[in-house]
């Protein structure tokens, strides 16, 4: 996928922060390689003023930094970064799962099964970059359920600032597999409304990720 998105957000500014997050998590923009408004701008067919005011929200989610008198550029990956995120990520969604089993629907559930098959159908294809937005359609599905919008926003942020790393652990095929079985794992855990098996599982499926993103980080 490359240009912009077919289905264009409503402002000038989200748009800009959307194009430049898929620019990020797809690697079109490096780690360390800076980030030119004036060519941006042009690229997206935007000004610089929303242009900046994605940078900002950006920034705050560690996804770029500023440097004096060089401007912007992509943040490198970190692992101290990863663990951290991944921690506080382990606290708010379990209290998010708690909570989900408690209220959600069937319909709930449904969504939920056909969020998978979507990362199936792109995991089958190699096609990343939708297993990316699949994947995290899957879990949303299990935070909204909760019903508490202010623990799912910061859930939102701490996902915003990790998609790059989801994108390169899905680059190898074995971990694509194992995220279609967690998934199902998962599903049959939220279904039984078996809260403690679901937490479970859901830790197992971060603990995966975050080892294979660990030995992938120090071969860097």
């Amino acid at each position: 996928m490359s240009g912009t998105s077919a289905k264009r957000p409503p402002t000038a500014q989200a748009f800009a922060l959307a194009e430049l997050r898929r620019m990020i998590i797809a690697g079109e923009v490096k780690a360390g390689e800076p980030l030119r408004q004036d060519a941006l701008a042009h690229r997206l067919g935007v000004s610089r003023v929303p242009l900046r005011e994605a940078f900002k929200v950006l920034e705050g989610e560690g996804q770029i930094v500023y440097e004096p008198h060089r401007g912007y550029k992509v943040a490198q990956l970190s692992l101290a970064d990863l663990l951290e995120v991944y921690r506080i990520r382990q606290l708010l969604e379990t209290e998010a799962a708690h909570a989900a089993v408690e209220r959600a629907g069937e319909s709930d559930l449904q969504a939920m099964k056909e969020a998978a098959r979507e990362v199936e159908r792109a995991s089958a294809a190699a096609d990343i970059l939708p297993m990316t937005e699949a994947n995290r359609r899957f879990h949303f599905v299990l935070f909204s359920a909760a019903g508490m919008p202010r623990l799912e926003r910061l859930i939102q942020v701490l996902w915003d600032a990790t998609d790059t790393y989801r994108f390169i652990y899905y680059g190898a095929p074995t971990n694509r597999q194992r995220v279609e079985d967690e998934h199902n794992l998962i599903i049959d855990a939220f279904a039984a409304r078996d809260a403690e098996r679901l937490v479970s599982e859901l830790n197992k499926h971060r603990d995966h990720a975050v080892q294979a993103l660990q030995a992938f980080l120090s071969r860097q």
